[in-house]
């Protein structure tokens, strides 16, 4: 960078907040951390000088304000690529009150390189061990607070995708300080480290980062000597660099390097256990079939069965009944009820809490009631399914699939993804390579891939119909994306990247990984869910007290009724879908329980509120993403699109007389 450049980027952030940089290597998680701290209020553009987009947003945290930078990824700060310059860049220039380092805690020794480094250059720092569960998935056990120990550092774990650990984790930020951990590297080396720091000036990196930069051959520095260094001091730093090669037979860059990744394997051996998976001739048969196009599918068949029985008869039979009939009609909302006569017992404040949308016997019957055992469930057999290995083994027999929609397998991770969350779903999309695979995926996350609690209630619902209803809704869901997805691909110009993806041995579960991720997604629903769903209903609330609601399903009426067979109260669960996509499912449910849909009725409704349009969060994320043209065309299209299939399925199914 030269000195216009850098006297450029001193102007523009002037008076501008502290900055909290995420450093790290590639695809850790640092964009959904991004996304967790700065919401949608974020800009992107190139660093100065250079082709490199960096992403910035303001947050506050724990009562601190921030200019939140999302460094690219790198393996190393002494730059060997326009990525890691750029980082480095950061480091060296920006006004830094703190450094969040985050990790792919299944590859801590590669993420240990770039600590040093860091606590090399002096910079207060916190560590962020991301993907907690996958490395629980491989047998990894990492010691955080042996880790925190060695370094000296504040080491929280996470799982940015689920929002577990966000707030250890900014309170991590705010603790944030220098370490006094240290590195000693071979004597000439150190020796040359000193004379270099008499040399050059404070920077707002350590000298000692700065002197074994130049002595491990940073070129990219060059700039930056030319700019605070007289000719003479440049050539005499370059005599020492000279003397101190010619002392090794070895590069000096190299010898660094070598002593770095000695110390990491050092704290590595203290701080990470890894058990050793038996692999028998079973599970690797297993394994090997699970990727097998044509044998692969009665596996998959397999496991969408013992899906439909655990979530769909099970948690949306046994639970919810017990949960519904004896718990809420039976004690809560009786309970409730006669309270509230006691002060209000009509009016305004009455109907708010207790009435046809009433905040307990509507918001919160649906959320604990009807969703939170059918989403406990779901969520419980998902973890079985990451925990096992057979996820990735899924995104691999489906890849040729992908490649027809001119996208290749490392696509199926951001849709696999989004059967957690599309919101952070749509943010990991990020890792495709090509701007036509990234707005074809976030197109068809926002269309067909249902969220975690949507896929509960959908399967649920399902399960007391039939499985061959189960079927039906699954092929036509699967079509339309293919379709679309198809047809995408020949109108969006562009070409596909590579497929490398890590396959995991397969194992037997543990207890202690499944029941981890079932509680973080169990508290994510209950912090993130919940209060939507309270809008949603105090969005029915005020449409019903305003005379709204039945105008609205009048209008609605020819569409909902004529075209789509539907009953025309399913016209609610749709409007809320629009604030969010799973509280217009459990509308759906709540009319089935009522016995207000037949077997047709429900798999028809249940395409349309699948293929609806995305929930407020998701749609912001995508503004956020591919900019607000792209996100309003998204859903422009997806909404008369669902009503569309949801008719077309309507005469189908009734015009065959299929039985379900």
């Amino acid at each position: 960078m030269n000195a216009e450049e850098n006297n450029k980027l001193d102007a523009a952030t002037e008076g501008q907040e502290p900055s909290l940089v995420l450093a790290g290597n590639p695809n850790v998680g640092k964009s959904v951390i991004f996304g967790r701290l700065t919401g949608r209020y974020a800009t992107v553009s190139n660093y100065p000088g250079t082709t490199v987009e960096v992403s910035r947003g303001s947050a506050r945290i724990k009562g601190s304000q921030f200019n939140v930078i999302d460094s690219p990824g790198v393996n190393t700060l002494l730059p060997m690529s326009e990525d890691e310059r750029v980082t480095r860049d950061i480091l060296l220039n920006e006004d830094i009150a703190s450094v969040l380092q985050v990790f792919d805690s299944k590859n801590l020794r590669r993420g240990l390189v770039i600590t040093i480094q860091l606590i090399e250059m002096g910079l207060p720092l916190s560590l962020a061990l991301n993907m907690y569960d996958e490395a629980g998935e491989r047998g990894i056990t990492l010691d955080h607070k042996a880790l925190k120990e060695a370094l000296s550092l504040e080491v929280v774990p996470t799982i940015a995708t689920q929002g577990w650990g966000m707030e250890e984790m900014k309170g991590a930020v705010n603790k944030a300080r220098k370490s006094n951990f240290s590195v000693t590297y071979p004597e000439f080396i150190e020796v040359g480290v000193g004379l270099i720091s008499g040399i050059i000036p404070e920077a707002r990196i350590s000298k000692r980062a700065l002197a074994l930069m130049l002595i491990a051959g940073d070129a990219t520095l060059e700039p930056w000597l030319k700019e605070n260094l007289k000719a003479n001091d440049i050539n005499r730093i370059n005599e020492i660099r000279r003397d101190i090669s010619e002392r090794f037979n070895e590069s000096v860059g190299y010898l660094i390097n070598r002593v770095r990744l000695g110390t990491a394997d050092k704290i590595v051996e203290k701080v990470l256990k890894k058990e050793e998976l038996k692999k028998s001739r079973f599970s690797v048969l297993v394994g090997k079939w699970s990727m097998d196009p044509l044998y692969g599918l009665p596996i998959l068949a397999l496991v969408l069965f013992i899906m439909y029985e655990f979530v769909g008869v099970l948690g949306a039979g046994i639970f919810v009944d017990f949960l519904e009939a004896v718990i809420f009609d039976a004690f809560l909302n009786p309970w409730t009820e006669r309270l509230v006569n006691l002060a209000f017992p009509t009016g305004f404040v009455h109907d708010l809490i207790v009435g046809p949308y009433g905040l307990v016997t509507m918001a919160l019957k649906y959320a604990i009631a009807i969703i939170l055992p059918i989403v406990g469930c779901f969520f419980l057999f998902f973890g079985i399914l990451e925990d096992s290995g057979y996820l990735p083994r899924l995104a691999v027999m489906v890849d040729r699939v992908f490649k027809m929609m001119g996208l290749n397998g490392k696509a199926v991770l951001p849709m696999v993804l989004g059967l957690g969350c599309d919101t952070m779903a749509t943010m990991t999309t990020r890792i495709l390579e090509t701007k036509k695979e990234r707005i074809i995926v976030t197109f068809l996350l926002a269309l067909g891939v249902p969220c975690s609690a949507q896929l509960g209630v959908i399967l649920g619902m399902l399960g007391s119909v039939s499985f061959q209803a189960t079927i039906i809704w699954l092929f036509t869901v699967l079509l339309v994306m293919f379709v679309v997805g198809f047809l995408s691909s020949k109108v969006i110009p562009g070409n596909r990247s590579d497929f490398i993806l890590e396959i995991p041995p397969m194992r037997v579960p543990q207890m202690r990984n499944i029941a981890l991720k079932t509680l973080v997604r169990a508290e994510w629903y209950l912090k993130e869910a919940v209060p939507l769903f309270i809008l949603g209903t105090l969005f029915l609330f005020a449409l019903d007290k305003l005379e709204l609601l039945s105008t609205l399903e009048e209008a609605f009426s020819p569409i909902v009724v004529g075209f789509m067979g539907l009953p025309v109260e399913t016209t609610e669960a749709f409007l809320v879908g629009f604030l969010r996509r799973d509280y217009g499912a459990a509308g759906l449910l709540a009319l089935q329980n009522k016995g207000l849909l037949d077997p047709t009725q429900v798999v028809v409704s249940l395409v349309t509120i699948t293929l609806f349009v995305p929930c407020i969060a998701n749609f912001f994320m995508i503004i956020k993403e591919r900019g607000l043209k792209t996100a309003i065309l998204i859903g422009a299209f997806i909404f008369p699109f669902a009503i569309l299939c949801g008719g077309v399925l309507n005469f189908i199914l009734r015009g065959l007389n299929v039985p379900l």
